[in-house]
């Protein structure tokens, strides 16, 4: 059946590309089969860098996240991005370590047409890009985990491109959000048409498995919980002790009456409502004011029920309101008194009618995350130019770098502490630095060798040395109430801040106001402060840097012939050859005369001819029910057909001929 599902068509789209120079953006376009674009590198680790978790030091307040596992298993490779993640995923050390196993993708793509590829016509510019990100958007599908996300940070240049690309590859239904991130806090004067004030951050999740985190709850959302009756079951703030339900043909079971302590009255949920809870509970709430029995089903019970439950709705009379056995007026001011001093019932009447709910601060869960990220929230980009200014004085810092609190937001959203975050566009670090702070594992790559050494390797190193207070390492401490202040009724801290700063605004031209009882007393009922500092992160943990190997083959176009380079002999053309016939290297010392293996297949690479003498060498010391694969630079003639006579299923292929042909 012929593809109806909408597609975005691209010149050379069929084709794929190659680097044109290492280490820098340029890129020429070659057949899928071109033994350069299929090239697997291999990963070559280089040093290890370990911190130690900081102790902690009375002058600071420490939250829940300065005390999460630093992580160590962490992976940070220079080299081009299309390369590292084919390498993550074919060579299999690595594809058994991260395919599948991706908790969270997040990148910056660096290709912003007009920036990178300036020096192409524009239809060949946006072919380019998409050739680009549709080569690693399919590698990175392979990496993520079945309950991941992708996100993927964008301007307004390809943003609509890319939506398509993204519906291609993750498929329609797997997209999850545009998430709107306000990158400046003001516009910028020098635009010529409408400013751009946004970023956008397309997100797909990699299947329905996928459930976002919700986010720490506000201290402005806390601060409408109190705690007016000493509930020693903490803060609370007045909820609705009615739901809604759907209008049937037959009566909800929580519709019903009951009469209210303290005036005597029956009151009733309004039209399309029921009590909150079942009524074998509301009865356990209001027998906290004295003991309540069935009451009769009237005419006036009948009638309000009706009300609430539509004309059509069968009214079920076996559920009887619910009465107070005794009550009088006296009975009434005593339950007003005892509202006023006791710890009221989760569910309870009120003296003025209705009823209310109990909503505890402690059971309340965070706050479901929105598509809007504000600067005042994540930060901006001014922002996460001086938090890279900090750390290195000396350098430029980048043109649109990332807060590290907008990738703490991300971060928290799609991951919990120990899963593997991963960026491949690392650009200043920020990502794997804030993924570090986190308690996640991380893996990053960089192509550029300048911007590798200058920004990402020692920004990384500071983080685990705990080198790094910048970014989310720190926060302000909580602004509260001074000891001295009793806030009046409704009062939050924040209004106390605020009427504080706007009355010193007023006050600070005129000596008489500062001078004024009543503004001295003014100030004092409002006064406030911060709270020690909080830290955030301690250093800890570390990371493997790595690079990738140069390339093992070469193709010659005038001749239609595969080479091998200069650098494929020795350790490095065994690696290559195992990591492009997807063979796991055997240890030092395991293998002996061998170099990898996959299932029962033992891979042998030799650097010269293969010949009938050197099959029974290498058969004598391998186990029989094993077979055997020899990739070698040459092969004498007959020793194809000695191997296969010799050991069923064994083989030889030459290099390089024969490698691609067999992947």
């Amino acid at each position: 059946m012929e593809n109806t599902r909408l597609q975005l068509e691209w010149f050379n789209k069929s084709k794929a590309l190659i680097p044109i120079e290492t280490g820098k953006y340029g890129y020429t376009w070659v057949e899928p089969s071109d033994p350069r674009y299929c090239e697997t590198h291999t990963i070559v680790l280089d040093d290890y860098y370990k911190g130690i978790q900081l102790k902690k030091d009375s002058n600071y307040q420490y939250s829940e996240m300065a005390d999460l596992l630093p992580q160590s298993d962490n992976l940070l490779i220079q080299g081009e991005s299309g390369d590292v993640l084919e390498a993550l995923t074919r060579v299999p050390e690595y594809a058994a370590k991260y395919v599948g196993k991706v908790k969270l993708i997040y990148i910056d793509p660096p290709f912003n047409t007009s920036q990178t590829f300036e020096s192409y016509e524009d239809n060949l510019e946006h072919s380019i890009w998409l050739t680009m990100m549709r080569d690693r958007l399919l590698h990175l599908k392979k990496l993520l985990a079945k309950d991941g996300s992708i996100w993927v940070h964008l301007d307004n240049v390809e943003v609509h491109r890319m939506r398509i690309l993204l519906d291609e590859i993750f498929e329609p239904q797997n997209f999850v959000m545009d998430m709107q991130w306000e990158k400046k806090y003001g516009a910028s004067n020098n635009s010529h048409t409408i400013a751009s004030m946004t970023d956008t951050i397309l997100v797909y999740r990699k299947s329905t498995d996928f459930s976002p985190n919700r986010l720490p709850r506000t201290n402005e959302m806390n601060a409408r919980y109190s705690n007016p009756d000493n509930d020693p079951l903490g803060k609370w703030k007045v909820g609705d002790a009615t739901a809604r339900h759907n209008i049937g043909r037959q009566q909800h079971p929580s519709v019903y009456g009951f009469q209210n302590p303290f005036t005597g009255e029956i009151q009733y949920p309004s039209n399309g409502a029921n009590w909150y809870f079942k009524r074998e509970t509301v009865k356990e709430f209001l027998e906290f004011w004295g003991e309540y029995i069935d009451g009769p089903y009237d005419k006036v019970e009948e009638e309000n029920r009706r009300r609430i439950e539509g004309n059509d709705a069968e009214l079920r009379s076996d559920i009887k309101p619910l009465i107070l056995k005794e009550w009088n007026e006296n009975i009434g001011k005593q339950n007003i008194e005892k509202y006023n001093k006791c710890v009221l019932p989760q569910f309870t009447p009120t003296p003025v009618g209705g009823a209310i709910l109990k909503v505890y601060l402690s059971e309340v869960s965070g706050r479901v995350p929105v598509n809007l990220l504000p600067f005042d929230e994540v930060g901006h980009n001014d922002s996460a130019k001086k938090e890279i200014m900090a750390l290195f004085p000396d350098e430029k810092p980048f043109s649109t770098p990332k807060p590290e609190r907008l990738l703490e937001r991300i971060i928290t959203i799609a991951t919990n502490p120990g899963d593997i975050v991963l960026d491949c566009f690392a650009g200043s670090g920020t990502t794997a630095a804030v993924a570090q702070k986190m308690g996640r594992r991380w893996v990053t790559c960089e192509l550029k060798e300048h911007t590798f050494s200058h920004f990402v390797l020692p920004r990384l190193k500071k983080v685990v040395m705990g080198e790094d207070m910048g970014g989310i390492t720190r926060t302000k401490g909580e602004r509260v109430f001074d000891e001295s202040v009793t806030p009046p009724e409704g009062i939050s801290v924040d209004d106390a801040a605020t009427f504080t700063k706007v009355l010193n605004r007023i006050i600070a031209e005129n000596e008489n106001f500062k001078s004024d009882s009543v503004v001295r007393e003014l100030k004092r009922l409002t006064k406030t402060k911060r709270t020690k500092e909080v830290l955030n992160w301690r250093g800890g943990g570390g990371f493997q840097v790595a690079h990738l190997s140069p390339a093992c083959f070469d193709y010659d176009e005038k001749y239609n012939i595969v080479k091998l380079t200069d650098e494929a002999h020795g350790e490095l053309l065994i690696r290559s050859i195992a990591a492009n016939l997807g063979y796991k290297l055997l240890e030092a010392g395991v293998g002996g005369i061998f170099d990898a293996y996959k299932g029962k297949s033992v891979l042998k690479v030799i650097e010269g001819v293969a010949t009938p003498e050197m099959v029974d060498w290498l058969l004598a010391n391998l186990d029989e029910e094993k077979t055997l694969m020899i990739a070698s630079t040459g092969v004498m003639d007959g020793t194809r057909e000695y191997l296969r006579k010799a050991r069923k299923g064994s083989r030889i292929l030459v290099i390089p001929d024969d490698i691609f042909c067999s992947i």
